[in-house]
């Protein structure tokens, strides 16, 4: 996940990256804003959306293969500037058989100054960061893990078990990462790898690792999703008859990525994680699957519908 352009675009990038912060100070209510938490239920499992705020970069930077000037229509015609496309950073909390499992950690400040919201929406349902019983995340790159680490190098979820794709852990973490394959300067390259391993660094002695296909807990599924990176995992909860899919970073915005087949810049294996997408979202079309993207306009619920020409995505209607 990059927030900048890449050398390509003549765009300047950050020349690095902030580190995770601890939890911000609750706002005042005249800083409140919107609601940046969403409930819904999975069957017997209760779930909510929990907003840890925005990041975002040039278009080209998620949208590599397009030509210029039909992405520039494209987001005209969707009324978004041309300039910078704002990705949300939606986390899921699942509440099932007594347990709270946060799907997803969030960037923290890792990707800017608007992510580490998280915590305030988690005390706005009632909650601390010492009620969540385990964080799994489905790849490691900071907007992902950057929540993991407070301020003073503690961890933000004390009592939490975290998991993440071994794959991942291996490249990113145990290794230096050869991070080439992203379009950027190579002080971006070092400082999204410095932010991976320190996010990380509470949590690294007592890591859970898993492979994509295991399942977690009763109800949550790990589905293979490589190519983004070498373990992303997708995850799928289900609880009776109900099911829901979420695609992690398959598809950064559904106007470029889903409505449109452009290929998102940060995958490392281009062809790879195509084949992932096509034959995720061909599985979500085809089961008409409730699905959550994690970088789409809050709350990220909706469905994929097959077209002629791909996918189309459908948001889901607002419930109260």
């Amino acid at each position: 996940m990059l927030t900048a352009a890449s050398a390509v675009t003549g765009l300047t990038l950050p020349t690095g990256l902030a580190f995770a912060q601890a939890a911000p100070a609750a706002p005042t209510p005249a800083q409140s804003g919107n609601a940046g938490h969403y409930r819904f239920r999975v069957g017997d499992i209760s779930a909510t959306v929990l907003s840890d705020g925005l990041i975002g970069g040039p278009p080209r930077v998620y949208a590599s293969d397009a030509p210029e000037a039909e992405l520039h229509e494209v987001l005209r015609r969707a009324f978004l500037p041309a300039e910078r496309l704002t990705l949300n950073l939606n986390t899921l909390l699942i509440e099932t058989k007594g347990r709270r499992i946060l799907l997803e950690a969030g960037a923290g400040q890792t990707m800017g100054p608007q992510g580490g919201r998280i915590f305030e929406n988690l005390a706005a349902i009632g909650l601390r960061p010492e009620d969540i019983d385990a964080v799994v995340v489905s790849h490691t790159h900071p907007d992902h893990v950057g929540n993991l680490r407070t301020a003073d190098g503690g961890k933000a979820f004390p009592r939490a078990t975290v998991f993440a794709p071994r794959a991942d852990w291996d490249f990113f973490v145990r290794n230096d990462p050869d991070l080439s394959y992203m379009p950027v300067p190579e002080d971006f390259r070092r400082n999204f790898a410095a932010a991976i391993k320190r996010s990380v660094e509470p949590v690294a002695n007592e890591i859970q690792l898993y492979e994509a296909g295991a399942e977690i807990v009763p109800g949550l599924t790990t589905l293979p999703a490589l190519g983004h990176t070498p373990g992303m995992a997708n995850f799928l909860v289900q609880s009776g008859n109900d099911q829901l899919l979420l695609t992690a970073d398959l598809a950064y915005h559904p106007i470029v990525n889903v409505d449109r087949p452009w290929m998102p810049g940060p995958d490392r294996d281009k062809d790879t994680a195509l084949a992932s997408r096509r034959r995720i979202f061909d599985m979500a079309a085809a089961d008409r699957l409730l699905v959550l993207g994690f970088h789409y306009p809050f709350p990220g619920l909706g469905r994929m519908l097959k077209t002629d020409a791909g996918y189309a995505w459908v948001p889901l209607n607002w419930q109260f």
